[in-house]
């Protein structure tokens, strides 16, 4: 960085170095057939129409009483959406549709092992199993409207048949990622105050049925010794009939579902008529410290935004065969696999398994025998298959209209292999930017509307007005080329309404950095901060470079993490790379770069390591150059698949790298550590 550069960013600013990809432009034949080709959606959705814009999302769901306020602030920033409006999610996602698509498939469920056939869950079968299992919760465990149910189950259609009978009694469910430990679930019950546990006796991941009834048990135990007692655990088997678990039941308080919903076959339970404040559900987010944070969804509000989303984002048609690969225990699963796709009729894959078992080919067969038309997946997961099998998707003849990116930001090289390899150079592109309090997306392309952009999400959604500021709540101009914290003016329905139990917590973290009056009821003056660095393009791009706190500040520059892993992705043989920031007694900080390779590839001689610090110097300039390259045959990794770079900056600064029995390959920790601490 020259000195004159340095000069012009302040302290409070985030320099950046990236340089704009060209635009790829969406096909005549997908604009064709777009559900939003009308520009001027972005003048109904501007802020001298807010908040009354957003009528034309919530007309899109069936309501039993319309709304007399479009947004209520007078508690403020907890913000209520759609006041005085009655209606039921549940309703919205099944019943409206029986009159003409009863036997359309809604679910298409597909086990793992792929001798298993998939299975179709029609709009009838699906509103037959919501009901016997709403009947089943309310007369054998007294759940009613405003009550907290846990859930925690793997990627099964009895997932979202227990989320969708819990709206439909007006209960507000609380879903716990299946790969969780049972600790972690007990701590969500204990602080949702659940008296119900829903989960399975086992569950397919990797080609191996593991228990999972054992967990339960556990997360019953942490509750109690928190003070919350749970009466009720159903336990849905994986092979209806046969109990999976070498877990023992309790007698009293543990029930299989798979046996008991029998006793319920043809029940039938009336929606419950809820306001639209109402919680539909609560999804509890890891906090960087203390306990996790259990953001609480509203219905009308949320409901109209990811139904509104899936339209006009997503692409999403009735007639479409859509495959969101997220897991339903995160937002993207309930937002992107339930509601949205739900909602609007469409017919949403459930899969088990992960994509690379038994190899890299497994997402390609399935959408070539499913005939998938839209592709929804994380970055993770895209530079998983890049890394395992790049040539897989040239084998199947596969054929996406549409492709999402969801989760972290992607890097160019990466997105240019999912448009030409996956996607064929035929399928528009949303690399969407949001996150759990959100509710859905913050800022995407509308893809019919607006040429896609490498390395870059887009501009605010419609009705969603991002703004840069520094640390001194400065606003940083557009195409500035300096970086600073992404916040949005505005409140929007799809937004979280508090942390549940927390009001205080919610304020502290979301609002009160940039908000210069406490008291205030008007929403102007609450912009939301989601802690996301972030740079505006000239042409009103935005650019994620990850999480503020993950900026690392060297010798008084601050860079942005995503960017130095973007460098380290042009050498052509890695495949991932992970940046965390090392101790230096004269810079401060400086990073440490970690990178696996490519199948195939080998550093010999250090030839690797000397060309990733090469790519940082010549991308971003000498003062990114890392302290050290370490190339890994893999990184530690969640169940779900993200890097965990808390982990990797442990190692690197000789502290204690914590729990790791939950990751998916805890056994690399020590290899990692060997490799660095010798």
């Amino acid at each position: 960085m020259s000195a004159k550069e340095s000069m012009e960013v302040s302290e409070a600013q985030i320099a950046v170095h990236w340089q704009e990809e060209d635009y790829y432009h969406p096909s005549t034949e997908f604009i064709a057939q777009a559900n939003m080709t009308d520009a001027s959606i972005y003048d109904r959705f501007s802020l001298d129409n807010f908040p009354e814009c957003f009528k034309e999302y919530a007309d899109l769901l069936d309501w039993y009483e319309y709304w007399h306020t479009t947004l209520d602030t007078s508690d403020a920033p907890c913000f209520k959406w759609f006041v005085g409006g009655k209606l039921n999610a549940s309703y919205n996602c099944i019943d409206r549709h029986l009159a003409k698509n009863r036997n359309k498939t809604a679910l298409l469920y597909l086990p793992e092992p792929e001798d298993e056939a998939h299975q179709p869950i029609t709009y009838q079968e699906l509103w037959v199993r919501v009901n016997e299992t709403a009947a089943m919760l309310r007369d054998t465990c007294g759940v009613k409207q405003g009550d907290r149910v846990t859930i925690h189950m793997p990627m099964v259609p009895e997932l979202a048949v227990t989320m969708l009978a819990c709206a439909r009694l007006g209960a507000i469910h609380s879903v716990v990622f299946g790969g969780f430990s049972g600790k972690a679930c007990g701590e969500r019950i204990s602080d949702s105050g659940s008296k119900v546990l829903v989960t399975m006796d086992a569950y397919y991941r990797s080609g191996k049925l593991l228990e999972h009834k054992d967990k339960a048990d556990e997360a019953v135990q942490v509750a109690a010794d928190e003070g919350q007692e749970v009466e009720k655990v159903l336990v849905w088997q994986r092979y209806p009939g046969k109990y999976s678990a070498a877990t023992p039941l309790v007698e009293g308080r543990d029930y299989l579902a798979s046996d008991l919903v029998k006793e319920y076959a043809g029940q039938r339970v009336e929606p419950v008529r809820v306001p639209a404040e109402d919680p539909l559900f609560l999804m509890y987010t890891s906090g960087t410290t203390g306990r996790p944070k259990g953001c609480q969804h509203g219905t009308g509000g949320y409901l109209a935004y990811v139904t509104a989303t899936s339209k006009y984002v997503q692409d999403i048609h009735p007639e479409d065969v859509y495959w969101c690969m997220a897991d339903i225990g995160w937002i993207t699963g309930h937002s992107y696999i339930v509601y949205g796709p739900l909602s609007l009729g469409a017919t949403s894959v459930i899969f088990e398994g992960v994509p690379t078992y038994p190899d890299a080919g497994r997402p390609w067969r399935i959408a070539e025998r499913l005939g998938v038309n839209i592709f929804h997946t994380a970055p993770t997961t895209v530079r998983m298959l890049r890394k395992a099998g790049p040539d897989e998707p040239a084998k199947y003849t596969f054929h996406f209209k549409h492709m999402t990116t969801v989760g972290e930001p992607i890097e160019p090289e990466v997105w240019k292999w999912y448009y030409h390899v996956v996607g064929k150079g035929e399928a528009a592109i949303v690399d969407t930017w949001w996150q759990t309090e959100t509710g859905g997306f913050l800022c995407s392309t509308m893809p019919a509307l607006q040429p896609m952009k490498p390395g870059s999400a887009g501009p605010g959604m419609p009705g969603i007005h991002p703004v840069i500021f520094d640390e001194d709540g400065e606003e940083v101009a557009k195409g500035a080329g300096i970086a600073g914290n992404i916040c949005i003016r505005n409140p929007w329905p799809g937004q979280f309404q508090t942390i549940w139990g927390d009001r205080d917590r919610y304020v502290s973290t979301y609002y009160a950095k940039y908000n210069k009056n406490p008291k205030s009821t008007d929403w102007r003056d609450w912009p939301y901060f989601p802690g996301d660095a972030s740079v505006e393009a000239p042409d009103g791009y935005f650019r994620i470079l990850g999480r503020v706190d993950d900026v690392i500040n060297v010798a008084g520059h601050r860079l942005g993490t995503k960017e130095i892993e973007s460098a380290c992705l042009l050498v052509p043989e890695v495949a991932e790379a992970a940046v965390v920031p090392v101790a230096d007694e004269v810079k401060g900080k400086v990073p440490d770069i970690y990178v696996s390779l490519k199948p195939g590839y080998e550093s010999i001689g250090g030839e690797v390591e000397r060309k990733v610090s090469d790519a940082i110097s010549d991308s971003i300039g000498k003062i990114a150059k890392p302290k050290h390259v370490y190339v890994v045959t893999d990184m530690p990794k969640t169940r779900s698949g993200k890097i965990m770079r808390r982990v990797l900056s442990a190692i690197s600064n000789g502290k204690d790298v914590g729990d790791v029995t939950t990751l998916a390959n805890p056994d690399i920790v020590d290899e990692v550590r060997k490799l660095v601490q010798g």
